[in-house]
C-alpha cells in the first residue's frame, strides 16, 4: 500500500480549538488529510517550547521548569488524542498509512526531547535539591515522574548509547502500530457465511438477529455471518449445536495475526522482544520485566511470578475438575471425542443450565444496553454524587458514539463523557477507555486556569437489527462496568498536575477502579431495578436472579487459566534474553506449568495486543490479576459496612482511590481507603478458588 503523504504545515483550527458543545472537540470539522501536516507544524512548536524551557537563563523552579513541561505541546496532544482515537476506534487505509508513519516519528520527537541535556539538567537541580523545595506531596509525585521519565529514557547514557536507545523507540512504535494494524486486517477480512437452516442449529434469536445485521455489513444480502467480533464469535462457541463449525470457527479466531503474509506477526514479536532486552540492557537492567516493574507495586519479576504460580495451580486444579464435569456430557450426548477448546464454551453452558437451571438466552433478554448505561450511571451517583445527562445531536467521531454531560451535586459540568458501545470492522476489538483530555487545574497560555476531563468507552458489542434493542450477555454487561470504571477514575480526577490526573498511576493499580466497580453490577438491588425485560419491561424473576448470583464462580477455573497462562507466557518472554523463537517460547511455557489441552491462552502470542501493540501491558498483562486482590479487599470493605453503597465507605473511595490519580503512592492511597494494604484471600474467594482452610487466612 501507497504511504500517505501530505504536503501541508498548516493546522485545521478544528484539531486545536475545540468550541464544539462545552470544549468538545468538532469532530465534523476535521479531515483525515488534515492530520499529517498538523502533526509537523505541532511537534515544530513543541521544539520551540522546550527549547525556551531549556535555556532559560533563571535559576530552575517548579514553576518555569515542571509547570512549564507540563502545560507545554498542548496543541501536539489535542492533535495526538483525535488522531489515536480514529486509529483505534474509526479506522481506514488514511489513517492506517499516517499511523505507521507517525507512530515512529513521535517517538523520535520524545526522544529528542529526552536527549536534552540542559533540559534534564534543570530538572536533576529540582530533583537534588527537592527536599528544600518545601513541595506538596504531589508536588514531589510529579517531580518524580518527571526525572524518573528522563532516566527511564537514557537522559544519564552517553550520547551513543542515547541515540541507540532513540533508534530502538521509534523502531518499537512502528512495531506496535503494525501489529495492531495486522490483527485488525485478520479480523476484519475472516467471515463464516452459513445460509442453511442446519448449519444454524442451536443458535438462539439475538445471535441470529446479530448475525444476520453482519451479513448485511459485509455486502450479502441474505444469509448470516460469524464474525470474528467477539460480541459474535464468542455467543457462537456457546450455542452452535455444530461441532464442526464452531471449530472452524475457533481456529480463525484463535490464529490471528499468525495466518502468514503480510499479515503474520511473528517476525514481529521476535523483533520486538530482542530490541525491548537491548533497551532494559542499555537502560542497566537485568531484564525488560525488571526495568518495567521497577515503576510499579509489584517491583520485581519474582512477586509477579509467585502471585500468577499461586493462583495457577488452584485454578488449573479448578479447571481440572470442570473438564472432568464436562467430558461427562459429553460422554451422555454420545459423544466419541475429548473435550477440546472449540467445545468448552458450548458444553459449559450446558453444564451451567443443569447445575443452575438458567441459560444464557434466558438471561439476555433482561440485560439491555440501554438499561445497563442506566445503571452503571445510578450506581456512580449513589457512591459519588454525580449525574449523566445524555446530550442529542452533537457530533461526535462515529454516528453510533453518545455524549453524555457529568455533573457534580450542585449541578456544575465536572466532565464530558462519550460512549461508544458497537461493534465495526473499523474499530480494533477489545474495550477501552480514554481521553480526549485529561483535568488539571494548571494556568494555560490561552489564558484558561485548568480542564475539564474530557472521557470515551470504546465497546464491540453486537449492533442489533434497527427497531431492537442491544441485549447484552453477563460478561457484556462486566465489560461495560469495567470500562465505566475506568471513565470515572479520569472522570472524578482532582488533581492539579495533568500527568498525575485520573489513570496517571502504576500500570498494576489502574486496573482497581475498573475492576472494583464490576462489583457492583452484581449487587441485587442494582439487578432488582435495571434487569428488566426489553418486552414485558418486567423485572429479572426473583428465582433467576439468585440463580444468577449462585453462579457467579461457575466456570471460574477456565476463565482463571485463560488469563494466568497469558500472564505468565508475557513475563516469560521478558525475562528472558533473546528468543529464536516465539512459539516454541510459550508452548514451553505452557508445557511446564501443564495447561490443560481444553483451554488456550485468552491471548494467544501473535494477537496479544495488550503486550506487542505498543507496550501499555508488556510484562504488565499481570496487572489484572494483581489489582484484583485490591478490588476484591476493597468491595469486602462495603460488605463489612453491611451496605453496597455505605457513604463513608463511598466517599473514603473517591476521595483516596478515584480522585487523587497518581497524585500520591498507590500504597498510601488504597491504605488511606481501607486502613490497611489488601487480603489475597479475598481476591480466591472472589473467584471460588479459596480453600476452606485458608478462609480464616491472616492478611498478608
Amino acid at each position: 500500500m501507497k504511504e500517505f503523504r501530505m504536503p501541508q504545515l498548516h493546522i485545521n483550527p478544528a484539531l486545536i480549538d475545540w468550541t464544539g458543545h462545552e470544549g468538545l472537540p468538532r469532530f465534523d470539522l476535521v479531515k483525515d488529510e488534515d492530520f499529517a501536516g498538523a502533526f509537523d507544524a505541532a511537534m515544530a512548536k513543541h521544539d520551540a517550547e522546550i527549547n525556551d524551557i531549556a535555556s532559560d537563563p533563571r535559576e530552575p523552579t517548579m514553576e518555569n521548569t515542571i509547570i512549564a513541561l507540563e502545560i507545554a505541546g498542548d496543541e501536539l496532544s489535542r492533535i495526538s488524542a483525535l488522531f489515536w482515537n480514529k486509529a483505534g476506534a474509526h479506522t481506514n487505509d488514511v489513517i492506517q498509512a499516517l499511523e505507521r508513519e507517525i507512530a515512529p516519528k513521535m517517538s523520535r520527537h520524545y526522544s529528542k526531547i529526552a536527549m536534552n541535556e540542559a533540559l534534564f539538567k534543570r530538572v536533576d537541580d529540582l530533583w537534588e535539591k527537592r527536599e528544600s523545595l518545601g513541595l506538596t506531596v504531589e508536588e514531589e509525585r510529579v517531580l518524580e515522574r518527571h526525572w524518573k521519565g528522563f532516566v527511564r529514557t537514557g537522559a544519564k547514557l552517553p550520547k551513543p548509547e542515547q541515540e541507540r536507545l532513540a533508534a530502538i523507540n521509534e523502531k518499537l512504535a512502528g512495531l506496535g502500530a503494525k501489529f495492531g494494524q495486522n490483527v485488525l486486517a485478520d479480523e476484519k477480512n475472516w467471515q463464516l457465511h452459513l445460509s442453511d437452516e442446519a448449519e444454524l442449529a442451536g443458535l438462539p434469536a439475538f445471535l441470529r438477529d446479530a448475525m444476520a445485521s453482519a451479513a448485511r455489513d459485509h455486502g450479502r444480502e441474505d444469509g448470516y455471518v460469524v464474525t470474528l467480533s467477539r460480541s459474535i464469535i464468542e455467543p457462537f462457541l456457546t450455542f452452535s449445536e455444530r461441532r464442526d463449525l464452531r471449530e472452524q470457527a475457533f481456529k480463525a479466531w484463535t490464529a490471528r495475526g499468525a495466518n502468514g503474509g503480510e499479515t503474520d506477526n511473528l517476525a514481529i514479536v521476535k523483533e520486538t522482544l530482542g530490541l525491548r532486552v537491548e533497551r532494559a540492557k542499555l537502560l542497566g537492567y537485568d531484564s525488560f520485566a525488571a526495568f518495567k516493574l521497577d515503576n510499579t507495586m509489584a517491583k520485581t519479576p519474582e512477586a509477579v511470578n509467585d502471585l500468577l504460580m499461586a493462583v495457577w495451580e488452584k485454578a488449573r486444579n479448578r479447571a481440572l475438575e470442570e473438564e472432568a464435569s464436562l467430558a461427562g456430557l459429553v460422554a451422555e450426548e454420545g459423544g466419541n471425542h475429548e473435550v477440546m477448546p472449540w467445545d468448552w464454551r458450548f458444553y459449559a453452558e450446558r453444564l451451567r443450565h443443569r447445575t443452575f437451571n438458567f441459560s444464557e438466552t434466558e438471561l439476555k433478554p433482561y440485560l439491555q444496553l440501554e438499561k445497563v448505561i442506566q445503571a452503571c450511571f445510578d450506581v456512580a451517583e449513589r457512591l459519588f454524587g454525580i449525574r449523566a445527562t445524555e446530550v442529542r445531536d452533537v457530533p461526535a467521531y462515529h454516528p453510533d458514539v453518545r455524549v453524555f454531560e457529568i455533573r457534580d451535586e450542585e449541578g456544575a459540568l465536572t466532565a464530558l463523557f462519550l460512549g461508544d458501545y458497537f461493534a465495526r470492522s473499523s474499530k480494533r476489538s477489545g474495550a477501552w477507555m480514554s481521553s480526549f483530555q485529561s483535568q488539571h487545574r494548571l494556568p494555560l497560555k490561552n489564558g484558561k486556569k485548568g480542564e475539564i476531563p474530557i472521557i470515551y468507552n470504546v465497546c464491540n458489542f453486537a449492533k442489533p437489527a434497527a427497531g431492537r434493542p442491544a441485549l447484552l450477555s453477563l460478561d457484556d454487561a462486566r465489560t461495560l462496568f469495567h470500562e465505566f470504571g475506568h471513565a470515572l477514575h479520569g472522570m472524578l480526577s482532582k488533581v492539579t498536575y495533568p500527568s498525575v490526573a485520573g489513570t496517571g498511576v502504576a500500570r498494576d493499580f489502574v486496573e482497581l477502579p475498573s475492576q472494583l466497580y464490576e462489583h457492583w453490577l452484581t449487587v441485587p438491588e442494582i439487578l432488582e431495578k435495571y434487569a428488566v425485560h426489553y418486552e414485558t419491561g418486567e423485572p429479572m424473576p426473583k428465582e433467576l436472579l439468585e440463580k444468577v448470583l449462585a453462579a457467579r464462580t461457575f466456570n471460574a477455573g477456565f476463565a482463571t487459566v485463560e488469563f494466568t497462562s497469558s500472564a505468565l507466557v508475557d513475563m516469560a518472554f521478558h525475562t528472558r534474553g533473546e528468543v529464536g523463537d516465539p512459539m516454541q517460547v510459550q508452548a514451553e511455557v505452557l508445557d511446564k506449568i501443564g495447561m490443560p489441552q481444553s483451554i488456550v491462552m485468552r491471548h494467544a502470542t501473535p494477537h496479544f495486543q495488550h503486550v506487542f501493540s505498543g507496550d501499555g501491558y508488556s510484562a504488565g498483562y499481570y496487572s489484572y490479576m494483581w489489582s484484583e486482590v485490591l478490588d476484591a479487599d476493597a468491595f469486602a470493605a462495603f460488605e463489612e459496612a453491611g451496605d453496597a453503597f455505605d457513604p463513608v465507605m463511598a466517599r473514603k473511595l473517591k476521595n483516596n482511590i478515584y480522585s487523587v490519580g497518581g497524585s500520591v503512592d498507590p500504597e498510601d492511597a488504597y491504605k488511606a481507603f481501607r486502613g490497611k494494604l489488601p487480603d489475597p484471600q479475598a481476591m480466591l474467594r472472589k473467584k471460588g478458588l479459596a480453600m476452606v482452610e485458608e478462609l480464616s487466612g491472616s492478611d498478608a
